[in-house]
């Protein structure tokens, strides 16, 4: 019973954060980020219970039919939803807390080679943007946002927002809309900004010595 409340539970995740959704059997049959939360969730029991073979070819399974790959071994909480889902891999070792969403082409990757925990660790209430990469066995803290083609290399604490390559913290989430990624700093652009400003301040030091 347990299985089937969170299989519910899901679906019902996905109606409340895509306004595309129109209904639970729309969401059942034609969502393919459902699909691939459903049957990783079958492959990290499978996982768990050491049928590890079994587990890897219906991830496989899942792989070739939704276009998002999720090692049996990742460990998912609840109410997670991948919205679009293609392009998206989760490592073996990476941990994604509850109610977290991500865009489409994200990568929860690692960068070792070595037997050992070597992918990030997710908090609760996490947005990760479209084609956002974090690599790298840390921790990314409770609400965070992290804006589209983001490259987060290093450990983000509670309520931060990171942009850029690499990623840096821009300040503390808004809470006002957390999916309107329109409201992201850019820090890029801020630099720029400051460097004319200096500039401008130059110029007219310079014309007043003259």
């Amino acid at each position: 019973m347990a299985f089937f409340k969170t299989l519910y539970e899901d679906i019902k995740t996905v109606m409340d954060r895509d306004p595309a959704a129109r209904n639970y059997f729309e969401v059942f049959f034609c969502y393919s980020g459902y699909h691939a939360l459903v049957m990783h969730r079958v492959s990290h029991w499978l996982w768990c219970h050491h049928l590890r073979f079994i587990a890897r070819f219906n991830a496989m399974i899942a792989r070739f039919i939704t276009g998002v790959e999720i090692h049996p071994a990742a460990k998912i909480g609840k109410r997670f939803f991948i919205d679009h889902g293609m392009g998206v891999v989760i490592g073996e070792t990476a941990e994604v807390g509850d109610d977290v969403t991500i865009y489409h082409g994200v990568t929860l990757g690692g960068v070792s080679l070595k037997k050992e925990k070597r992918h990030p660790t997710i908090g609760n209430n996490v947005i990760i943007g479209a084609g956002a990469k974090v690599l790298g066995p840390f921790k990314v803290g409770d609400r965070v946002r992290i804006g589209a083609n983001s490259v987060v290399l290093h450990e983000v604490p509670d309520d931060a927002t990171v942009v850029g390559v690499p990623g840096r913290i821009t300040g503390t989430a808004s809470r006002n809309d957390m999916f309107d990624h329109t409201q992201l700093p850019d820090p890029v652009a801020n630099a720029f900004n400051c460097i004319i400003d200096r500039i401008v301040e130059m110029e007219k030091e310079i014309k007043s010595i003259k």
